[in-house]
Formats: C-alpha cells, structure tokens, sequence
C-alpha cells in the first residue's frame, strides 16, 4: 500500500495549524493559469463502466510504475471509482479533444458508440484510437478535502501516437478553461 503519512493525522494537521485564507474561487483563480494535460479515466466495479476526464494525472515513480489522480466527489464516476480495482488511463492529445469534451460533459452516456470503445482481456473498458493508454491496478485512495487521491501501479500500456525525446508532439492541454494544443510553433527554446 502506498502511505507516505498516517491519513488521519496529514489531512487533520493542517486544517488545524493552518486556517486558509483563501476562498475557493480565489484557488480556482490561481489554477486557472496552470496549464494540465487532459487524461480519460476509465474503470468498472461490476455494475458497467464509467468515464472522466481528469487534468490532474501525475506521473510518480518509474520504479515501480505509479501515478496519480484526483477525483471529485461530485463527480458521477467517483462511486465507481471508490470501488474498482483497476482502471484504464487515456493520455490523450489534440487528436483526441472531442474525447476530452465527451468526458466532461455532464450527463453523457460516455459509452454510447460516440467514441470507439472496447472491452480488455481484462475487462477494462478502453477507448480506441487515442494516443496512449495505461491498464492500472489501484493500490490507495486517500480522501482530501472534497476530492479523493487515487494512487495506482501500471501494469500494461499500448501507444498508438508516440512522441520522441525532444519533440513537441501534439500534447492536450487544459488551461484557463479552455482546450489548447502545444506543438512546433508552442515550443521555446532554452
């Protein structure tokens, strides 16, 4: 299990010695200028598949092969989520906006044929033709704040869409509430 810190004591601690001073459209505000890429999340936990879309994806060690996300607890997909054992992450670019919109519009049917999909050996659902997925087994979950922390251990992948080593790519980004795509005319030099 992943556990850097006891949960009860790293999430009480500061609330407590530290009271914010910081409303929640402030915060919102500071993020709003912090570009993320966009991943689709997927994961099952019996009762069919969900989908969202996350910008918060990190990538944490190589050895072994962990990241993470967050997930809001007012998301539609956050029940399945606090129960599936392993989940699918899409790391898409600009080919696969329409994708990113798909999972984060509110209410959609995000397995309607709209977007390709199938079914692993594994039973994960996986969306088709994005640039890059990684099959996880969840190993934590973390509640913080209105948000839960999901850590998971990568297991398989597929790339369709590589991008070599000092290449800009066609990388999605989510910044200021808006889809942007980074590429050669994006790329500064150092």
């Amino acid at each position: 299990m992943f556990h850097a810190y006891p949960t009860d004591t790293w999430l009480n601690a500061p609330q407590q010695k530290f009271p914010s001073s910081l409303s929640a459209d402030e915060f919102k505000a500071l993020f709003r200028g912090h570009p993320g890429g966009v991943a689709v999340i997927t994961a099952d936990a019996g009762q069919g598949p969900v989908a969202l879309t996350v910008s918060s994806v990190v990538s944490v060690s190589a050895e072994p092969p962990l990241l993470i996300f967050s997930v809001s607890a007012q998301s539609s997909a956050s029940t399945v989520l606090s129960r599936a054992e392993t989940v699918v992450v899409h790391l898409l670019d600009a080919h696969d906006v329409d994708l990113a919109k798909f999972g984060s519009t509110p209410g959609a049917d995000r397995f309607d044929q709209t977007h390709h999909w199938s079914t692993l050996e594994t039973g994960e659902a996986v969306y088709d033709d994005v640039r890059a997925w990684v099959r996880c087994a969840v190993i934590d979950r973390m509640e913080v704040g209105t948000s839960t922390i999901i850590a998971v251990q990568a297991l398989s992948s597929r790339v369709l869409r590589d991008v070599q080593a000092g290449e800009p790519g066609d990388a999605l980004v989510y910044h200021n509430r808006s889809w942007h795509r980074l590429g050669e005319h994006s790329k500064l030099e150092g």
